[in-house]
C-alpha cells in the first residue's frame, strides 16, 4: 500500500551531478514512488550562486543557507553532492542530528573521515550511503558491503579514474605524448581545468581507501594509500609495455596480506598483460576486478563519472534509504572489526620493468646483474639492444621477479651509481600476472 505523505529530500549542490539528480527525481517521480512505496519530494536545493538559471527546478526551492535546510526537521534524506571536506562534513553530521539519512558522492570526505561519519549515523540511527563516491554508475560499494558480506575478499584491482584511463589509452592507441593526450581529454571535458586530483592519483587514492575499508572490514584513510600519478609516464614506457604484450593503466590495488595480518592500498601506473580483463578497458571507462575466496573472480565495468552515471548511483542509494525509512530500519553501517594495519609500500611485493641507458661495452650486464643479486632481487628477463646512432650506448631492459618494493627501490638507486649506467629511462611496476 502506497504511503501518501511524501518523503522530503534536501539536495546540497546543483552542479553537473546535482542538476541531473533533480531532473530524474522530477521526470521519474511516479516510478520512484512505486519502487519506494511513497512519493519523494524535492524540498530544497542549496547552492552557492542562486542567480544561475536551473532548468526544471522551482526557483522557490533554491537557497544559499545549506545549514538551515538540513536543520529544518522535516527533511527525510539529505543528498550531498557538493564535494570537499567542509562544509560537507558539518552539513552531513547536522543532517544526522536532525533525523535525516544521507546519500553522498563525496569520496574525499569519506576517505578522510568515513569512520566518524559512520559513527554519527549509527549514533542517530540513520543511514549513510555512498555508492556514487567510488565508480560512478558501477554498482560496487553495495556488492562489497552486502552481496559479498559472507565471503572473504582478498584483492581489489581496478581502474577507478576515467580521466587518467582516457589519457593512457590515447597514448597507447594514437602514439600521443602525455601533454597531447591531456589536452585532448580537457577539450572533450574528461579533464578539469586543473587536472591535478586526477593525474596525480588523489582521486583514485580516495576511492582505494574506501574500497579497501569495505573489502577488508578495516579502516583505511587516504593518507595510508601509496599514491603515484601518471605525469611521468612517457611514450617510451607505453612502447616498452607494448613490446612485452602489455598496456599501461593507472591502477588502484587493495590487497590482503598472504598471512591475513595486514592490508595494503596503493595507486600507481603499472603494466598489465593484454590478456588481463582490465587491459581492454578503454576511453574514460572504469572497471574493478575483485578476487574473493568463494566467489572467485568478479569484474565490474561501466562509466565511472559524468552527470547521468553518477546521478544513477545517487538515485539508487536514495531509493534504498527511503525504503529503509518506510520500514523503520537502517542499512549496513561500517564494518571495521578486523582492525588490520595498513602496511607501507616498501613491504609490498611487486615486479618491476626497468629500462636503462648503458655503455655499450663488455661487462655491463655483469655489473647490473651483480647489483640485483646484492639487493636479493631475482631477474626474470633481460633484453639488450645496441643503438645504431654511434653514441656507444645500448638500451638494457630488465624485468624482475616479485620482491619487496623497498628492495626494488634500493636496486634502482644502486644502479644509478654505476658509472656504466648513463641513466634510468623508465621504471614501472608490472601487475596482473
Amino acid at each position: 500500500m502506497m504511503r501518501t505523505r511524501p518523503l522530503k529530500v534536501a539536495l546540497l549542490g546543483c552542479g553537473v551531478v546535482g542538476s541531473e539528480v533533480a531532473r530524474i527525481m522530477t521526470t521519474h517521480a511516479d516510478d520512484l514512488a512505486a519502487r519506494i512505496g511513497a512519493p519523494v519530494e524535492l524540498a530544497g536545493v542549496a547552492v552557492r550562486r542562486p542567480s544561475k538559471v536551473r532548468e526544471g527546478i522551482d526557483p522557490a526551492l533554491i537557497t544559499t543557507d545549506a545549514t538551515a535546510l538540513v536543520e529544518r526537521g522535516d527533511i527525510d534524506v539529505v543528498v550531498e553532492v557538493i564535494g570537499g571536506i567542509e562544509p560537507a562534513r558539518t552539513l552531513i553530521t547536522t543532517a544526522f542530528e536532525h533525523g535525516a539519512g544521507v546519500v553522498s558522492a563525496n569520496k574525499a570526505l569519506l576517505a578522510e573521515d568515513g569512520s566518524a561519519l559512520h559513527a554519527a549515523a549509527e549514533k542517530h540511527g540513520r543511514d549513510l550511503y555512498y555508492e556514487a563516491a567510488v565508480a560512478g554508475a558501477i554498482p560496487l560499494v553495495r556488492p562489497l558491503r552486502e552481496s559479498l558480506a559472507g565471503d572473504k575478499v582478498n584483492r581489489v584491482l581496478g581502474i577507478v579514474n576515467g580521466t587518467t584511463n582516457f589519457i593512457l589509452d590515447r597514448m597507447d592507441t594514437s602514439g600521443a605524448g602525455y601533454s597531447e593526450a591531456l589536452d585532448e581529454a580537457t577539450a572533450l571535458g574528461y579533464a578539469e581545468a586543473d587536472p591535478t586530483a586526477d593525474v596525480e592519483g588523489f582521486d583514485a587514492a580516495a576511492k582505494a581507501a574506501i574500497l579497501a575499508g569495505i573489502a577488508f572490514h578495516t579502516r583505511v584513510k587516504i593518507g595510508e594509500v601509496h599514491r603515484e600519478g601518471i605525469t611521468e609516464v612517457t611514450a617510451a614506457d607505453i612502447a616498452s609495455a607494448r613490446r612485452m604484450g602489455c598496456t599501461v593503466k593507472l591502477l588502484a590495488i587493495c590487497e590482503r596480506a598472504a598471512d591475513g595480518r595486514s592490508v595494503t592500498a596503493r595507486v600507481h601506473p603499472a603494466m598489465i598483460p593484454l590478456s588481463h580483463p582490465l587491459a581492454s578497458v578503454r576511453e574514460a571507462y572504469n572497471a574493478v576486478f575483485v578476487e574473493a575466496e568463494a566467489a572467485g573472480q568478479l569484474m565490474f565495468y561501466g562509466p565511472g563519472a559524468g552527470g547521468s552515471p553518477t546521478a544513477s548511483a545517487v538515485l539508487g542509494d536514495l531509493v534504498a534509504v527511503c525504503r529503509n525509512i518506510i520500514g523503520a530500519t537502517t542499512g549496513p553501517g561500517e564494518s571495521a572489526y578486523t582492525r588490520l594495519p595498513v602496511s607501507p609500500m616498501g613491504d609490498v611485493v611487486t615486479r618491476y620493468h626497468i629500462s636503462l641507458d648503458v655503455a655499450d661495452k663488455p661487462g655491463v650486464l655483469a655489473q647490473v646483474a651483480t647489483v640485483f643479486a646484492e639487493q636479493d632481487v631475482s631477474i626474470d628477463t633481460v633484453r639488450q639492444q645496441v643503438r645504431q646512432d654511434g653514441s656507444g650506448e645500448a638500451s638494457l631492459v630488465v624485468v624482475t621477479h616479485r620482491a619487496p618494493d623497498a628492495a626494488l627501490s634500493g636496486t634502482v638507486e644502486a644502479l644509478r651509481k654505476l658509472d656504466t649506467v648513463r641513466g634510468v629511462a623508465s621504471i614501472m611496476r608490472v601487475e596482473g600476472e
